[in-house]
């Protein structure tokens, strides 16, 4: 039987440290994603405005324009697991306290802000490690397979977390949705104490880096131009068009009279499309170049915001969801690949917390920003804008991207 790219893939979850890694990720994931749906669902059960949604969203990625650069520098100095466990642990004390506060009846907007800003913390501190993990349980020729089968579960976890809260939110209520996300973190941080693999520090990475030495390693990774244009495309994608899924409530309650249950199929169908990339990622060569398909996967991407701004029928939301799932799937994990393989290893840290902050950060400035339009102009106009927006900011990174490229490889 040949032995082909998807196989050779698939065999990475047969090896011990990472099969478990991934499985714990996954449990841990379809927590999170449960608490997802529920949480912006809650805000507008509390009579919150389409600008509290966003400033939700902003609040839980902000900490990571101010915080992720000390995570990448942690993550290159310091014990991940450690760094993992401590960070996770206060996370999962933040959905115990909203179902205390669900089960006595005194939830507030802005204590679920509240906590989203202390997940966004932990989460700008500890994702660089997250993130890091990978390539560290893999061999380097296998990094970007690892990372399409980390986003294959990611994305399995979208599904199955949605659908999972859907049947909790109809039936015993939204603190079920927050008591699974909380009881999810404990198998991760488990493994992150037995599997992952202790940071041995080297004589020159034991002191803290200075500011300066911080800035030379941005500087270091922005001029490289795969990492750069990479990093753009993540940012650009974020800002606007990830806010689909953020406001897509309002729509579905605006726009289409929709309920709970109708928004965690969407949200599942987002997922079912980020899966069906994951595995078509695995079936592709290696050692292929990614720019194309990140590129052209951004650019389809905005396509798709604009036919759902458009989008008059409720049962096609979702099918345009899956097609969402697919192109952003594809070109996110294709951008994270790239950047993690070219990089050197001794900024590997710093590059993944660039990642995060065009991503994290990008996904806070967009779910501000379109608060605010969607509150000026309605939930279809602010996405329509978004997507005509983002089809030319990608288009035009993407030549630029190529260019820097064709002009680095002439200089050699």
């Amino acid at each position: 039987m040949q032995d082909t790219p998807f196989r050779r893939s698939l065999r990475l979850l047969t090896t011990r440290r990472f099969g478990t890694f991934w499985f714990a990720s996954l449990l841990a994931n379809i927590g999170t994603w449960a608490q997802q749906v529920a949480q912006p669902w809650l805000m507008l059960s509390l009579g919150a405005s389409p600008f509290l949604l966003g400033l939700d969203t902003f609040a839980s990625g902000a900490p990571v324009l101010l915080l992720t650069l000390v995570g990448g520098a942690l993550a290159d100095r310091a014990d991940r697991r450690r760094i993992i466990t401590v960070f996770q642990s206060i996370q999962m004390l933040c959905p115990v306290l909203l179902v205390v506060l669900i089960l006595t009846g005194t939830v507030q907007p802005w204590v679920v802000i509240l906590m989203s800003l202390i997940v966004g913390i932990t989460d700008a501190l500890s994702m660089p490690s997250f993130q890091s993990i990978v390539p560290s349980i893999v061999e380097r020729e296998q990094i970007p397979s690892g990372i399409a089968l980390n986003t294959t579960q990611f994305n399995l976890s979208r599904i199955l977390g949605p659908a999972i809260a859907g049947v909790l939110m109809t039936s015993v209520g939204m603190a079920g949705a927050f008591a699974v996300s909380a009881a999810s973190y404990l198998p991760f941080i488990l493994v992150a104490l037995w599997v992952l693999p202790r940071y041995t520090p080297s004589a020159d990475s034991t002191r803290w880096p200075s500011r300066q030495q911080l800035v030379q390693g941005v500087q270091e990774v922005w001029h490289q131009a795969p990492l750069r244009g990479a990093l753009l495309t993540v940012f650009t994608t974020s800002v606007l068009c990830a806010p689909l899924i953020t406001f897509c409530p309002v729509l579905i309650k605006a726009a289409f009279q929709g309920d709970a249950a109708r928004f965690s199929l969407t949200v599942g169908a987002f997922g079912v499309g980020g899966l069906l990339g994951a595995t078509a990622l695995l079936a592709i060569d290696p050692t292929r170049d990614r720019r194309p398909l990140s590129s052209w996967a951004a650019v389809t991407y905005g396509v798709i915001v604009v036919l759902a701004a458009l989008n008059r029928w409720a049962w096609a939301l979702p099918a345009l969801f899956v097609l969402a799932g697919i192109v952003m799937t594809t070109s996110n994990a294709s951008a994270n690949a790239l950047l993690q393989a070219t990089a050197p290893v001794r900024i590997r840290g710093q590059t993944v917390s660039l990642f995060m902050l065009a991503m994290r950060g990008g996904l806070a400035l967009g779910g501000l920003l379109t608060g605010l339009t969607v509150s000026a102009l309605g939930v279809r106009q602010a996405l329509l804008l978004n997507g005509l927006l983002a089809i030319g900011a990608q288009l035009a990174n993407g030549r630029a991207w190529r260019r820097a490229e064709l002009q680095s490889t002439s200089s050699l």
